[in-house]
């Protein structure tokens, strides 16, 4: 009998664990090891920031669930991995033994890489529920005495998905509220340009984007490097493209929501020959680590290297599509193993994205995520809205019942008509 560690309780890792134990069979032990004892639906977060959610309605507590499909849940943060040893060291000093282990941590929030940046300082995050949470709580305050808004993603940011959802979520809204017209809101992106999502653009978002923000008075700042917030204040250097500074700006807000860059979290991050310089997982096509081979990684917390150069440097984005295929992936190439077999399954890197703007949506189709790409497909509709509320409800199903359907495959590309996936 084999024991299989699941680090995380995300997407990526409650997805592992039921599929591991669906494909495995119950001959082997499935542990899943997170921080807290909630399940977060972190699309939904932007929702939640302004009230359209309540934070039950997106978590799970997890563990009944876990437990019902015989998978054992340990609530206790990991503070070191011990890859030579194939152990786990956790924070309460317990010490877990594993055979495989499959990092799903996500990722660290480099606030610090930006002075004032986060919670702690004098911005809002929707990049956890609890942040989610918070940022509500400034926004009901901020809504009483309104005045301008500033929101976006800053360099080494590698997802612009949630940026562009928040601030048209913001707009609508506000709009809803009747105090649009007392709201100035900028956005301000690392980006090349508006539309570019960290995937050199996908089909004409670039245009649709634009129009999006025009039509609802957003104005924009790409190639922004965010060098300070205070109080009032987002200090912004524009760069042109040869990444010379070209201009500086200092935007006055009421209340700001930048993502700022990801890391890799630090007990991941402090193994030698695990990770990149970032702290994220290097991975081969299998999932696997290269120089530990029972260790697999997938999710937000791999390496994947940017899809071209910028000015001001971004990240590429890791899509619940991709991720789902990654999970796929590493699960069976695991079975492979124990079977004394070579890994032979593949992941398809694509990338799928549906953004909803609060009373409409767009939906981003790179198949693969790297140009050239055998599918683009962009399109924006109020369609994408009732459809991005449609999968959070198969979603949060799916973590209560452990079904292993591929929820991308099935229900998204079903939706937009897709049926070519590589």
């Amino acid at each position: 009998m084999a024991r299989i560690i699941v680090m995380g309780a995300g997407v990526g890792g409650m997805s592992a664990a039921y599929e591991l134990r669906a494909t495995l069979g119950r001959e082997h032990q499935i542990t899943v090891i997170n921080p807290v004892e909630e399940f977060q639906f972190t699309p939904s977060n932007p929702w939640l920031a302004v009230g359209w959610r309540t934070p039950d309605a997106i978590t799970v507590p997890v563990r009944k669930y876990l437990e019902r499909k015989n998978i054992e849940f340990i609530v206790d943060p990991v503070v070191e991995i011990q890859a030579k040893g194939n152990k786990l060291v956790l924070a309460s000093g317990r010490v877990e033994d594993y055979d495989y282990l499959v990092i799903t941590t996500g990722p660290k929030l480099a606030f610090e890489e930006v002075p004032g940046l986060g919670p702690a300082g004098h911005t809002q995050s929707i990049c956890t529920t609890p942040h989610a949470a918070k940022a509500l709580e400034a926004y009901e305050k901020f809504v009483q005495d309104p005045g301008p808004i500033v929101v976006g993603a800053v360099q080494l940011a590698s997802c612009f998905g949630p940026a562009y959802e928040f601030a048209t979520i913001l707009d609508t809204d506000l709009r809803k509220r009747k105090i649009r017209d007392q709201v100035p809101i900028t956005f301000v992106t690392s980006e090349p340009y508006i539309g570019h999502l960290g995937l050199g653009g996908v089909g004409d978002s670039k245009g649709l984007m634009e129009s999006e923000l025009r039509n609802r008075h957003i104005k924009w700042i790409c190639n922004a490097k965010v060098l300070e917030v205070t109080e009032d204040k987002v200090k912004v250097a524009e760069h042109n493209a040869q990444g010379e500074v070209i201009q500086e700006h200092e935007l006055e807000h009421k209340f700001a929501m930048m993502l700022p860059a990801f890391k890799g979290v630090d007990p991941v991050a402090n193994v030698e020959g695990l990770c990149n310089p970032r702290g994220f997982v290097l991975v081969d096509k299998h999932q696997r680590n290269p120089t530990y081979p029972n260790i697999y990684a997938a999710g937000v917390c791999i390496a994947i290297p940017p899809v071209e150069a910028t000015p001001v440097p971004t990240g590429a984005p890791k899509t619940g599509f991709m991720i789902e295929t990654m999970v796929t992936t590493l699960v069976h190439n695991i079975k492979h193993d124990l079977e004394g077999q070579a890994p032979e399954t593949v992941g398809t890197w694509n990338a799928i994205c549906l953004a909803d703007m609060g009373d409409t949506g767009a939906a981003f189709v790179a198949l693969p995520q790297i140009p050239p790409r055998n599918v683009t497909w962009t399109k924006v509709g109020k369609w994408v809205h009732y459809a991005k509320i449609a999968f959070e409800k198969y979603f949060m199903r799916k973590m209560k019942t452990g079904s292993t359907e591929p929820l991308y495959e099935k229900y998204v590309l079903k939706a937009l008509g897709i049926k070519r996936l590589k």
